[in-house]
């Protein structure tokens, strides 16, 4: 048999032709899988973290509610650091704590000047971040008050008279699920606004200072 009958041969054999087009397709199967699967878990995690926020300040703005005494209840710190454990314990499955930083900080309205300030903030998680809005005042001095509110996205908050808006904020550094071959590392940041429940004691200094965790 000559080389061209040879060749000729070759091309009529049909021998094996699926198995080297899923050879072929193969890879580019698996590389659209793993990229929807990373973005089906970096929306996963966007979405805990966000959740985590507004428990986080829901939570907070409950604090007191089992206080039967007449006394309207003052939170302490150990409080709040409850609430920024149960925070952490919730965003386990993305490893809240190792990778991220939950911040509350207690939005009030300065009983002299009305200026909107922080009043006090804590904070949990390795992450080393501050909050977006800036330090606590926790003497309610208001010097550098917050004349318009917080700003959560488009929406202004604001603290009424009297009371105060817990404010949560969570930053997660976001790893990708098959490291950097779809996407770099960036800091997602998520936050939620509660007002307080019930009447609570804001008297600058009693109970209200400022963590050993610095935020």
């Amino acid at each position: 048999m000559s080389l061209l009958d040879k060749m000729r041969a070759i091309g009529r054999d049909s021998a094996g032709v699926s198995i080297t087009e899923f050879a072929i397709v193969l890879p580019v199967f698996m590389t659209l899988g793993m990229y929807g699967a990373e973005i089906a878990w970096m929306n996963a995690a966007a979405m805990e973290a966000s959740q985590v926020a507004i428990a986080l300040a829901d939570n907070a703005s409950r604090l007191g509610q089992t206080d039967n005494s007449g006394v309207t209840p003052t939170i302490s710190t150990d409080d709040v650091a409850s609430v920024l454990t149960g925070a952490l314990e919730e965003g386990r499955n993305i490893n809240l704590e190792g990778e991220g930083r939950v911040i509350l900080s207690s939005l009030e309205a300065h009983p002299v000047t009305g200026k909107q300030y922080v009043h006090r903030q804590q904070c949990k998680g390795n992450l080393k971040k501050s909050s977006s809005h800036g330090k606590p005042d926790p003497l309610g001095s208001a010097l550098s008050g917050i004349a318009n509110g917080l700003a959560l996205g488009k929406t202004k908050v604001t603290a009424p008279a009297g009371s105060a808006v817990m404010v949560a904020e969570v930053w997660y550094t976001y790893k990708g699920l098959f490291g950097t071959m779809f996407v770099q590392p960036f800091t997602m940041h998520e936050q939620a606004a509660v007002i307080v429940r019930d009447n609570r004691n804001l008297t600058p200094g009693i109970g209200n200072a400022k963590s050993s965790n610095d935020c």
